[in-house]
């Protein structure tokens, strides 16, 4: 029953902060597109998300399970430097992972769309301002209200796959064949909420994520790495040349490095909690 009641909360937590911020972009589209007026009134709705979710007004008798549950605690300097680095060679090796994965069985492509009557400048602010709110808003639900209690109760490897399901089901253009994408994603944050004791370094990465893959495809029209148009662009098909074996090899590289990042992490980690 905890559990379902955790993957509840997360889940509503994220409508409450997504589904606003979908319906302003879209009326921004709509009504005076040369301004981006948007980004200003999505600002002001989650300074007040936020403030309620880290305990912030009432009633009184939730606040400290809100401030808890969002799970925004103060990170020290050297659990935060080891939770970038190992952020960013994550991101990396999941980039890689998906270039890997649409060589091996071809992944759904990824579009915008037609946004041409859209002045440049008002996609291009709705776009990187996108990035921040799903860093916030995502990381709060999944790895703090979700998270959090489905650890306490069922341990992180069931914490990271219950929620690396559902943030999949949030996406709506989710197909079953990325899956393992999701729960790789789910798996970095998450190992990196539970070590740091704190989502803020999930959020600085997802938001840095984000950003990378909104200019990505804002720039060319389609997600980078989905690279094959038809099956001949496969390897069962066109054979393993060397462009997959480098590709393979980074994505190897860089999943070891992640994992040593990840140990270092732990160290540190550890040390903090032996000085407190």
């Amino acid at each position: 029953m905890a559990i379902v009641e955790a993957v509840a909360i997360g889940m509503l937590v994220m409508l409450a902060g997504t589904l606003p911020r979908n319906v302003l972009f879209a009326a921004n589209l709509q009504v005076l597109p040369r301004v981006p007026w948007a980004v200003a009134a999505i600002a002001v709705y989650l300074w007040f998300f936020w403030r309620y979710l880290s305990g912030i007004g009432g009633p009184a008798d939730t606040q400290a399970y809100r401030r808890a549950g969002l799970r925004a605690n103060r990170v020290n300097g050297i659990v935060w430097f080891w939770s970038l680095v190992t952020g960013v060679l994550g991101i990396l090796a999941l980039v890689l992972g998906l270039r890997v994965a649409n060589q091996l069985v071809g992944l759904p492509e990824q579009h915008l769309p037609d946004l041409s009557a859209v002045p440049r400048h008002t996609v291009w602010a709705l776009l990187l301002a996108g990035a921040p709110i799903a860093g916030l808003v995502e990381e709060a639900s999944f790895r703090g209200y979700m998270q959090g209690p489905i650890e306490k109760r069922a341990g992180l490897p069931a914490a990271i796959l219950i929620t690396g399901t559902m943030f999949a089901v949030a996406h709506l253009d989710f197909t079953p064949v990325l899956w393992p994408y999701y729960v790789s994603v789910a798996a970095l944050y998450g190992v990196i909420t539970y070590l740091a004791g704190s989502i803020w370094p999930a959020v600085i990465l997802h938001t840095c994520g984000n950003v990378y893959s909104n200019v990505d495809l804002l720039l060319h029209g389609r997600a980078e790495w989905q690279a094959p148009g038809s099956a001949a662009g496969l390897v069962w098909s066109r054979g393993a040349d060397r462009s997959f074996v480098w590709l393979l090899t980074a994505l190897l590289i860089s999943s070891a490095a992640t994992a040593w990042a990840c140990a270092r992490l732990a160290a540190a980690a550890r040390r903090g909690q032996e000085e407190r």
